[in-house]
């Protein structure tokens, strides 16, 4: 992790910050490997400190490796105003983008008088671009996801429910290794696979239904995201003609991806395609966006996206076309930015899979 804080240092002193309240769970977690509940990071130049309570002395202490850890035994802002007043600091930053206005107002009087001082994006514009041991587990990640997916083309059979398939996924991927779900499965069929984020209901698969499965699962604390729409029974020419372009759409995607383009560009190599083809309103949403921790940060691939990608980024290519009443189709591949282009995490096909 040391390589990770002075990534971060760099940033305090670019913005002369002396020091840093790091209270976002993923930050935290990025930041010093401590995966409790509970805890505080305090970061300066010289010093790491972590606060928590006495529930986690011992994984603390076996976590954060290089952290001075801090069991508070009053209230955790009693705790942080001694360690600042230690460490000689009068200035410090803190997520704006995480507290509540009254959560400040209460900090603000009890750190009196150490000031106060919103900052936003530092510790998460570091996330972006992910070391060696991210992708690692980033990569079982997505394997387990793909092991899922291969097992489910099996069990998938009209007449059960879309939560059938739904839960058969989310057990199978825990089965695998997986630690957790990514997010909450989708799978929907037949007209609800017209809903970009149609949660699994109780509606029973037919012959002749679009079926979309979007699901991801958690490995030591990363992400996996995957999207294929298969076909239960044969399908019907205008089944055949939206599978086709949202195939040729992420194809396209996938392969603008690369160091130095920006989300923007990759956002319309994918809309192009479905525009061309009068599609162009049925794509309602963005092309994708980053994954690591958590399941949707930074970059974004969208139509007003500035992100330019770099090598170690992670990033969805999830193109859709969406039609009320018919059905839809979803596929979407996570892929990391490399040196040279890019590389497609998963291996499961994407040619139209007929159940």
């Amino acid at each position: 992790m040391n390589h990770r804080l002075e990534a971060l240092r760099a940033k305090l002193s670019e913005q002369s910050l002396p020091a840093l309240l790091v209270m976002k769970d993923p930050n935290r977690i990025y930041l010093s490997g401590f995966t409790g509940s509970s805890g505080i990071l305090v970061v300066t130049a010289e010093a790491a400190v972590l606060i928590t309570d006495g529930r986690y002395t011992e994984q603390a202490t076996q976590q954060a490796a290089g952290f001075r850890v801090v069991i508070h035994t009053e209230s955790m802002v009693a705790s942080v105003k001694q360690t600042l007043a230690e460490l000689g600091v009068s200035r410090v930053g803190f997520e704006k983008d995480h507290w509540t206005v009254s959560q400040y107002e209460t900090w603000s009087k009890a750190l009196a008088p150490v000031e106060l001082l919103g900052v936003e994006g530092l510790t998460e514009s570091l996330r972006r671009v992910k070391d060696g041991e991210e992708i690692r587990r980033m990569r079982q990640a997505q394997a387990i996801t793909d092991q899922a997916f291969r097992h489910i083309l099996g069990f998938i059979q009209p007449g059960m429910k879309e939560t059938d398939v739904a839960l058969e996924l989310e057990y199978t991927m825990k089965k695998l290794g997986a630690e957790d779900l990514a997010f909450e499965t989708i799978a929907a069929s037949g007209p609800r696979s017209a809903l970009p984020h149609g949660r699994a209901s109780d509606r029973v698969l037919e012959n002749g239904d679009l079926l979309t499965l979007d699901f991801g699962c958690m490995y030591q604390g990363y992400c996996s995201d995957m999207t294929r729409t298969v076909m239960i029974g044969e399908p019907n020419d205008k089944q055949r003609e939206i599978y086709d372009i949202v195939l040729q759409a992420q194809l396209a995607g996938v392969a603008a991806v690369g160091p130095g383009v920006s989300g923007r560009d990759v956002d319309r190599a994918c809309r192009e395609v479905i525009t061309a083809h009068g599609y162009g309103e049925a794509f309602s949403h963005s092309t994708g966006h980053g994954v690591g921790l958590l399941i949707h940060e930074g970059p974004a691939a969208s139509v007003r996206s500035e992100d330019i990608l770099q090598p170690g980024v992670m990033v969805t290519i999830e193109p859709g076309i969406y039609i009320a009443g018919f059905g839809g189709v979803r596929i979407e591949d996570l892929v990391l930015v490399t040196e040279s282009g890019h590389d497609v995490l998963g291996n499961s096909p994407k040619d139209l899979i007929i159940l």
